[in-house]
């Protein structure tokens, strides 16, 4: 079935947003093309370099290489678009800081609406998979201050709370780990003294970066479905398989806002995590197209059948979680009428158990979980088609929250979950693909 044949799986505008995030490259960096907030539908409509985007024909490379990035949103200019969103939404958006990373840098949550069903969504985890804060930017402007239906009918509905950059350590330094030594995580837990440092430690090189003289931890393994989990030192190193154990300042972050929801709203409805993936993986029904995006529900087995997870059984709703990923799936595919290019959408592969990440702890107690993985992080795309890329994350939250604000998403049939595409392979250099199986985990899965 052709890209624009596939069907739907059943069942914005607002003003203009700080200069400093709408200026810069043009939509797929064309020259001469007109640039615009994610919320903008005139990055709806097909251009000519769109074939430059999808076309798999040109060779494709995953090894890393040093390419500009300074048309996303820094950890300064975070700062400054955050307070100018409180400050036009009368107070509509609510900017707090939540915490500090391990070198410092304030971590911000951001939150708009008064609505029963609490919403968490969380970006750039990994530092080099950026897309996600500009797309939450963006989305949080037009959140609170537009007057539309749609959007009063998700501040009465919702209440969305957003973690942008969590990460900020790592991505100032455009890398996927962040800036932490095993040595502090001792000093701050004198209990670890003696253990082996944990499995997702970095101190090789990935990616491109060197780690060796600033080593840090992939922070989304860091997470454990015990939200009063504190480290011990039998539990380390442990692998991929198994929990983390929020050593690292930034997933504790997270867990603290994830526990306060729970606390004042029952339960957290829905979990989102913003990511990006291998920059060449194909269209499994039409190897000459590249994949915009993948996305997913699934992270963890079925705890009833897993020993030693029982106990979050009665909470565990993949359905749930597969029914936000078709509202996620029909909304880009809505988009492809205009612009095939939305339409390139897949599953990410179903066959992880990731207990350790954010996604699969917070699905084991209870919220619905989507994973949006965007084509290239930036040691591959740099920036290079950061405006649709950034688009397509904002079409893909939107359809999301319109069909839980709207209670569509109870009508969406899980079933169609299932007849999304799985992603094809990933033709990048052979040198890229012949990683080792532990690096191939760390660097692709999630």
């Amino acid at each position: 079935m052709s890209r624009n044949s596939r069907p739907l799986l059943a069942g914005v505008a607002g003003a203009a947003a700080l200069t400093l995030l709408v200026t810069g490259s043009p939509a797929l960096g064309a020259p001469g093309s007109p640039d615009a907030p994610a919320y903008s539908t005139s990055l709806d409509r097909a251009q000519p370099q769109d074939d430059a985007f999808v076309s798999a024909a040109q060779q494709c490379s995953e090894a890393p290489r040093d390419l500009p990035i300074h048309q996303f949103t820094d950890h300064r200019e975070l700062g400054i678009e955050l307070d100018r969103i409180e400050r036009v939404s009368d107070g509509r958006v609510d900017v707090e800081q939540v915490g500090r990373s391990n070198r410092g840098r304030e971590i911000w949550s951001a939150r708009v609406g008064t609505g029963p069903k609490a919403v968490l969504l969380t970006s750039e985890i990994h530092g080099n998979e950026k897309t996600g804060t500009d797309a939450i930017l963006d989305l949080l402007h037009w959140a609170g201050t537009s007057e539309s239906p749609k959007a009063k009918r998700w501040r009465e509905n919702l209440t969305i709370v957003a973690i942008p950059k969590m990460n900020p350590d790592g991505a100032e330094l455009d890398r996927r780990g962040n800036d932490m030594s095993w040595q502090e995580v001792v000093a701050r837990y004198p209990q670890l003294r003696g253990s082996e440092p944990a499995w997702n430690y970095y101190t090789r090189s990935l990616q491109g970066d060197d780690y060796s003289q600033r080593p840090g931890f992939d922070t989304n393994r860091d997470y454990n479905p015990d939200l009063s989990y504190v480290p011990k030192a039998e539990d380390f190193p442990g692998s991929s398989a198994e929990t983390g154990w929020y050593i690292t300042p930034e997933s504790k972050v997270v867990r603290d806002v994830y526990r306060g929801l729970s606390m004042e709203f029952g339960e957290v409805d829905t979990y989102v995590d913003l990511h990006h993936q291998g920059a060449c993986y194909v269209m499994p029904d039409d190897p000459d197209e590249f994949v915009t995006l993948s996305i997913s529900g699934k992270f963890v087995d079925d705890p009833a059948g897993t020993p030693g997870y029982e106990k979050y059984a009665d909470d565990y709703d993949l359905d749930y979680s597969k029914r936000l990923n078709v509202a996620v799936y029909n909304a880009l595919q809505g988009a492809a009428n205009n612009r095939p290019l939305f339409g390139n959408v897949t599953l990410y592969p179903q066959d992880i158990n990731l207990p350790g990440t954010g996604l699969g702890s917070f699905a084991l107690n209870g919220s619905g979980t989507v994973l949006f993985e965007v084509r290239g992080q930036t040691q591959t795309l740099g920036q290079k088609y950061r405006a649709v890329l950034t688009r397509s994350v904002y079409i893909g939250l939107d359809g999301m929250l319109s069909a839980v604000a709207s209670g569509r998403v109870n009508q969406l049939d899980p079933a169609a979950y299932d007849a999304i595409p799985p992603r094809g392979p990933n033709i990048g250099s052979a040198d890229a693909r012949s990683r080792s199986d532990e690096q191939r985990i760390q660097v692709l899965e999630n």
